[in-house]
């Protein structure tokens, strides 16, 4: 059952199990998106900028032109802005957009004509053309090329130096031809599939800090103020009993709402959740539900009993709904 506060600023939603499990199943719908699973990579193809190593089997002149005490970067075949490659005897050879084993098969045709039979590899030295981007809570901003070897999420991530004190993985923000994915890492990472999230060139990774996630605990508790927390999710128990709890003399069990404020509370209602904790299994629904970044947790006063006197109370608390509304959207751009 819903119902509204003075002038339609706040909109009253009991915390009940029947709740907790729609929440759920909404966030387990959307932690992981379809867009992104489909999603299988193709084989690598070279592009302007790398460095290939070319061997002709019994023709160390070709392979290694310098002799055995060339150094093995120095022996590699860069492509060319236009796409292609200098070879001995063949000359250009178009290499963009072509598989390693294409390029191979194009450069043994070429070269049969002056070597019987030649045995030819390719393989590359320095990938190049294609790369992701990681940003935000990473040591510095990094460049994280794609290989042969198809690209995970996880692996870019831990390939760019990630500081793993302030980095938030339940909110890693992926971009991908122009369309924002916000991803929860820590819990998708527990499905097989899930954790195989395949980049694509050019995708661009922002993963936000931790010191942008908390929620905050006002009333009748015994330590109000703001709460950090560093796992994926806290529940109103653990906020709760981060606080040190509700003050035993002048809280009202049956007084606890967590305010999940709106932009403009004037336009929008905000969503107050409402806890009626006087009963021991009310705690055990508290340890199921679970708060967003910029939560308001608040404790009523023993004898507010009235929802317009909660209202009342309430409202000048409009600054720090607005302040937590404005958190979450922050973090939803990111």
């Amino acid at each position: 059952m819903q119902s509204r506060g003075n002038d339609d600023q706040i909109e009253l939603i009991p915390i009940t199990l029947k709740l907790i499990a729609m929440e759920r199943a909404e966030r387990d719908a959307f932690s992981f998106p379809v867009a992104l699973s489909s999603y299988q990579p193709m084989p690598y193809r070279i592009g302007a900028g790398d460095i290939l190593y070319i061997t002709v089997w019994d023709h160390p002149e070709l392979t290694v032109p310098a002799g055995p005490q060339q150094q093995l970067n120095a022996a590699g075949r860069l492509v060319q802005s236009d796409g292609t490659l200098f070879y001995p005897y063949i000359g250009k050879v178009p290499a963009a957009g072509k598989t390693p084993g294409q390029l191979r098969e194009d450069i043994t045709a070429k070269l049969a004509r002056y070597i019987e039979a030649p045995q030819v590899d390719v393989s590359m030295l320095t990938y190049a053309s294609q790369r992701v981007w990681v940003t935000g809570a990473s040591r510095q901003p990094a460049a994280v090329p794609i290989t042969v070897t198809p690209l995970t999420l996880a692996d870019a991530i831990s390939q760019s130096g990630l500081d793993s004190t302030q980095a938030d993985l339940s909110g890693i923000r992926l971009t991908r031809d122009g369309i924002t994915h916000v991803i929860d890492l820590d819990r998708i990472s527990q499905d097989r599939v899930g954790a195989n999230i395949y980049l694509k060139p050019a995708d661009q990774i922002y993963v936000p800090y931790l010191d942008r996630k908390e929620v905050f605990v006002v009333g009748e508790v015994a330590q109000p103020g703001a709460l950090n927390f560093r796992t994926g999710n806290i529940s109103l128990s653990q906020a709760l009993g981060r606080a040190r709890g509700l003050l035993q003399t002048t809280s009202n069990g049956n007084a606890i709402y967590v305010i999940r404020g709106s932009g403009d509370v004037q336009q929008v209602p905000a969503r107050v959740f409402h806890l009626e904790a006087r009963s021991p299994a009310a705690f055990a629904v508290a340890s199921q539900f679970e708060l967003l970044p910029g939560d308001v947790v608040f404790v009523g006063a023993a004898g507010v009993t009235r929802w317009s006197r909660f209202v009342n109370q309430l409202l000048p608390f409009s600054a720090v709904i607005s302040n937590a509304a404005s958190t979450r959207n922050d973090l939803d751009g990111n």
